[in-house]
């Protein structure tokens, strides 16, 4: 891979600060010299993300990821190191060095996907509204779809035709591979090449940058499947977008509403409601979760209420939990989903049924019922016995006593017998969730490190050897005395003595070190570890007595004499030999 000039990567890293790249994503909150915020990688409700301004790195306690501006991107993108100083680069208008061969060969193909979706979402519009076959037309129209939104939303129709668009693209200058590759065309097992979108009505989806990156399709009968979705590309990936948000995260209101399919989201919209979006074709996510909570304060979620749409409420709620964003249930009376009610009762009752949502506790609550007949003993028995482990989960104290005398009154229980058996279960819930924390962290400390295997087998050396990291790392400048300390040969991890001669390398060529010099040598991984020693001395650096300390523990180790279980006589003859001649 050929290397950026440090002078252009130091640039970047001035024209990215790390904090505002943080605010495009998350709540991030001032706390003394560093910012916090709820991690974008990782479900949480309590802020484990710090930002360092001073060096423009950023930490989770949490979850381990870490970093600079260039990792954050490379993590929340799901892109390479070039691909990442390319989105930051074009973020700060930076003209970008030259690129490697194979570099530049991934870049292109990257490129050339939006451009062929982009072909192909103007070839499907131009099909529906000007195209010799008209059902899709008629379709949209039966759905009460303006042309105002229809242009909107880049509306189109894919013919019956297995070659339709693939001759077009072809005629445009485009491969089949890269076709094939953007996932608007597919290779038979003979490889012959055909449209994967044919005799549908077409919804592309647009991202935050305003690419189109993908396409549902649906049928216009009783064909299966109903609803065909790009898979993932080199550009998608259908767990880490959200139809429409490219308008949602731009609308006034921060409570955003979780539609179930397409046609309600643009329906809804239609309407007046910008900040709703859907899924694409799967169940929500936990990165989906954790992107509305990225612009939204609430979510109100609008699913069918048959066991399939209960279902997947349920699954959503523990998601928006798991992130901390409060959630309420929308409950439809005469229509069978958001569509049909804005159809037969309008906007603005619409507006009242979002504003009068149930919440979660409520919706969770109702469900505990279901299957039983409370009138009965056994029924009623069974029921409190759900309902107290729903009432365990309320956080809020104040807002659990409230459901506590709403299920008293009820099933006519005492309050106070309910209250003891819900506290109970408070505290069975956090022993339980004491001891799966205990376990984790134990399996963890004897869980194999894949990055640095070597720190098992010499535990004090690797820590010795963090801490003289941690101060090269703080303080780069002293990098001539360090290494006159301390020879890289004295380290006894591998990985551990990776990073200190880069540093070292770094450090003989360029003035002024940063962090953001060391990706072309380490996979986005290992810059979270070497950001994690960054972050774990930030509040107490390593002082120069603790240096010399920690070389001392590595020359030691060197000294000492540990032979091999695998070690024959006559190595170990030598080895000695070889000691007493020093």
């Amino acid at each position: 891979m050929a290397r950026l000039p440090d002078e252009f990567i130091q640039r970047l890293r001035e024209a990215n600060d790390i904090v505002e790249l943080f605010r495009s994503y998350a709540d991030v909150k001032k706390r003394g010299r560093t910012y916090v915020c709820c991690c974008p990688f990782h479900s949480e409700k309590t802020p484990s993300c710090t930002i360092y301004p001073e060096n423009q790195s950023f930490y989770c306690f949490g979850c381990g990821v870490g970093g600079d501006a260039i990792n954050f991107v490379r993590k929340m993108d799901n892109v390479g190191y070039m691909d990442a100083v390319q989105i930051l680069a074009q973020r700060s208008g930076l003209q970008m060095p030259a690129r490697s061969p194979d570099e530049q060969r991934t870049a292109d193909l990257r490129r050339h996907c939006l451009e062929i979706n982009r072909e192909a979402a103007n070839f499907y519009y131009l099909q529906l509204v000007k195209g010799q076959d008209k059902r899709g037309l008629a379709y949209f129209s039966s759905r009460k779809l303006s042309p105002a939104t229809i242009k909107k939303y880049g509306l189109g129709f894919a013919p019956d035709d297995w070659h339709a668009l693939h001759y077009h693209l072809r005629s445009k200058g485009y491969t089949d591979d890269e076709m094939v590759a953007a996932g608007v065309c597919r290779r038979s097992e003979k490889g012959a090449v055909y449209d994967y979108f044919r005799n549908r009505v077409m919804f592309p989806i647009v991202d935050l940058k305003g690419s189109v990156i993908a396409f549902g399709g649906r049928v216009l009968d009783d064909s299966k499947p109903k609803y065909l979705n790009t898979n993932d590309t080199p550009v998608f990936n259908k767990g880490r977008n959200l139809f429409s948000l490219n308008f949602a995260k731009n609308a006034s209101s921060t409570t955003f509403i979780l539609a179930e399919g397409y046609m309600d989201v643009i329906s809804i919209n239609q309407a007046g409601f910008d900040n709703v979006v859907a899924t694409l074709g799967t169940a929500i996510t936990p990165e989906q979760a954790r992107l509305i909570a990225q612009y939204a304060k609430e979510v109100v979620i609008s699913y069918d209420s048959d066991g399939a749409g209960q279902a997947a409420t349920q699954r959503a709620l523990n998601h928006f939990a798991d992130v901390g964003l409060p959630a309420r249930i929308l409950k439809m009376e005469g229509a069978k989903d958001p569509d049909e009610y804005i159809k037969k009762f309008g906007a603005d009752r619409f507006r009242l049924l979002i504003e009068h949502a149930d919440d979660a506790n409520l919706f969770q609550l109702t469900r505990c019922k279901e299957g039983l007949d409370i009138e009965t003993e056994l029924g009623k028995t069974e029921y409190l016995r759900r309902v107290v482990r729903v009432l365990a989960g309320i956080a809020n104290p104040l807002q659990r006593e409230v459901y506590i005398s709403r299920i008293a009154r009820e099933t006519e229980v005492k309050a106070e017998t309910l209250q003891i058996q819900v506290d109970g279960a408070v505290r069975a819930a956090k022993r339980s969730a004491d001891r799966i924390q205990f376990r984790a962290i134990e399996a963890q400390s004897l869980q194999r490190d894949e990055l640095n295997p070597e720190a098992q087998t010499y535990p004090k050396e690797s820590k010795a050897e963090k801490e003289i990291l941690s101060y090269l790392l703080h303080y780069p400048e002293d990098c001539e005395m360090v290494l006159q300390l301390v020879s890289p040969s004295l380290f006894k991890t591998e990985f551990h003595r990776r990073i200190y001669e880069a540093i070292c390398e770094i450090c003989s060529r360029e003035e002024h070190f940063t962090l953001s010099m060391l990706h072309e040598a380490f996979s986005s991984e290992e810059v979270s570890r070497i950001s994690g020693i960054i972050a774990g001395f930030q509040e107490t650096p390593v002082n120069r007595d603790t240096l010399e300390e920690c070389a001392n523990v590595l020359r030691e180790a060197q000294n000492r004499i540990i032979p091999s279980a695998e070690m024959s006589d006559d190595d170990l003859r030598r080895l000695l030999a070889s000691k007493q001649k020093k």
